[in-house]
């Protein structure tokens, strides 16, 4: 498709952007509220469902730009098109603060899961940085340190899953800002529920492909460079779909599924690693990587530490309605991009 896309004039591929953008947003608010639904008859916590259902469909996009990026050889710019995608997704949170704006975002998250998948998201992302400096070894089709990282990877979603609900910790100081609100849910059975979670899962993923190919494309035509594009532009346009479900869990006061949905799916792009590797007709692909990636992987770990103490000291001051943590993580993730753009 990405081919296809490049022959296309600049004002065709806006227009496939625009659109895809479109459908990716409408899927992404639809998935929010079967999750929620889904959450409810199950009786699965929120944390839970956040890393399994909205971190695994979110993610769909990510798998079909990072597995075709491989595939045809750039593998580089997959692996900056997963670490941009990381930061970007945190930096979603603090969009998501400042619309809403009810006071720190992290004061309404009393769950400790939530800061567990926060903090196995930044040991993901240091194996990756560690990867990159030291370099990789070919094992079993595969980077040595690409198995390392998925082999962590499943070993988080074993502790996320086991702690829903056993963690003996008890919350206290400032309670959620708001009591969660009995939300009304369309009438439809359960197996209904589940065939529409899986057309919006289908339809984010297809419209994601599409939507990342036509911003690949749009990088061909605008000359700007492929690592900086793929870690900014890309990055974005993948994120549509976290941007649309945490938008929505936020409109249904669902917070502690808002950040759960970004911090699982955080989970899921770095564990990608590991197919952009299987799929690359190359050496170790994070031995392709570089300084550039380096500092997307570094940005995206201050960025997620940030909410980590925001999440812990639970008392976190409001500027105008948002909170501290939040203004800074908007500042770093934009000051990382101009870093970024100078390394391009």
């Amino acid at each position: 498709m990405m081919g296809v896309l490049e022959e296309l004039p600049l004002a065709a591929n806006l227009a496939v952007f625009i659109v895809a953008a479109i459908i990716v947003w409408i899927a992404g608010t639809r998935l929010s509220a079967y999750a929620d639904a889904i959450a409810r008859r199950t009786g699965i916590g929120q944390a839970a469902l956040g890393v399994l259902l909205l971190g695994g469909v979110t993610s769909l996009p990510e798998i079909a730009v990072a597995g075709s990026a491989a595939i045809s050889g750039a593998g580089a710019l997959a692996v900056n098109n997963l670490l941009g995608g990381f930061t970007m997704q945190v930096a979603i949170l603090a969009v998501a603060d400042a619309i809403y704006r009810r006071g720190a975002l992290t004061t309404a998250v009393p769950d400790p899961t939530v800061i567990l998948q926060g903090t196995l998201g930044i040991v993901l992302m240091a194996f990756v940085i560690i990867g990159i400096a030291v370099g990789d070894v070919p094992v079993l089709g595969a980077g040595l340190w690409s198995w390392i990282i998925f082999g962590s990877f499943l070993y988080a979603l074993r502790l996320v899953t086991q702690a829903e609900g056993n963690l003996d910790w008890e919350v206290v100081g400032q309670p959620p800002a708001e009591e969660l609100p009995d939300v009304e849910h369309p009438d439809m059975s359960s197996r209904r529920l589940t065939f529409m979670t899986v057309v919006v899962a289908l339809a984010i993923f297809v419209a994601g492909w599409a939507l990342s190919s036509a911003s690949e494309a749009l990088a061909e035509q605008t000359g700007m460079g492929q690592s900086f594009f793929g870690a900014v532009f890309v990055a974005i346009a993948t994120s549509l779909p976290e941007i649309s479900t945490v938008l929505a869990a936020m409109r249904l006061k669902r917070f502690v599924m808002a950040v759960s949905d970004i911090f699982g799916t955080n989970l899921f792009d770095i564990a990608l690693i590991l197919l952009v590797d299987l799929a690359y007709f190359g050496p170790p692909v994070l031995g392709e990587a570089g300084s550039f990636s380096i500092v997307a992987g570094a940005l995206g770990i201050l960025v997620t530490a940030i909410y980590m103490a925001g999440l812990l000291e639970r008392r976190d001051p409001a500027v105008g309605g948002i909170g501290l943590d939040s203004i800074a993580v908007a500042v770093c993730y934009l000051g990382g991009v101009a870093l970024l753009f100078g390394l391009r």
